[in-house]
């Protein structure tokens, strides 16, 4: 048993005790004091198990929630998001850019954050005038973008600042997240269709 959970049996047993003691200086039958603990016993049994797997009844139930709400592909559970795989095989996310919402596809195969020119001038991205864009490769041929900065970028509890983004028309509508995103996170995977992103601590910034 971990250290929390050892507290909280010693904290559980002198609860029971005293609601015992409580009992037995009581004049009633030893019926309805074996009912009274049986029940005192299962309300604090509860109790252990909610705090012992708070964060897996947390996780199922924003779930449930997103079900019902309709925001169910991504999941907050603390500090950590949880993204649901889409059908169509990706990770989908809603972020906001300056306060502006935005819908992203996440790609680890990218390397920067890449927005459309009309939400990024949507969301007061500061793009740069240089006259030398940059030339990206894509699976629609070579493109010319122009480098700017997402002043501030939320993604569920994920926050960060100033992060490079290259923008261009020919991108569409298509918003990407990319490693400059992900490589600032404390940590990110994907199991059992899902993309886990935790947020980086003083210990791994």
């Amino acid at each position: 048993m971990t250290e929390d959970q050892n507290i909280n049996l010693v904290f559980a047993i002198g609860a029971l005790v005293l609601v015992a003691s409580a009992l037995f200086s009581r004049r009633i039958g030893l019926g309805e004091i074996v009912r009274t603990a049986l029940a005192w016993v299962a309300i604090f049994g509860l109790f252990i198990v909610g705090f012992s797997y708070k964060q897996e009844i947390l996780a199922v139930w924003s779930r449930v929630s997103g079900e019902l709400n309709g925001s169910h592909d991504q999941v907050v559970v603390g500090e950590t998001l949880r993204i649901r795989q889409s059908a169509d095989g990706h990770f989908w996310v809603d972020a906001k850019v300056n306060a502006t919402p935005v819908r992203f596809l996440i790609d680890s195969g990218a390397t920067t954050t890449a927005m459309a020119l009309r939400t990024a001038q949507a969301a007061d991205i500061d793009i740069s005038s240089s006259p030398f864009p940059v030339v990206l490769s894509t699976a629609n041929g070579s493109v010319e973008a122009q480098r700017g900065v997402i002043q501030s970028i939320q993604v569920g509890p994920l926050k960060m600042q100033d992060l490079p983004v290259v923008v261009a028309e020919e991108f569409g509508d298509a918003n990407v997240i990319g490693m400059n995103f992900l490589s600032k996170l404390g940590s990110w995977r994907v199991a059992e269709g899902e993309m886990v992103l935790e947020p980086a601590t003083p210990d791994n910034q």
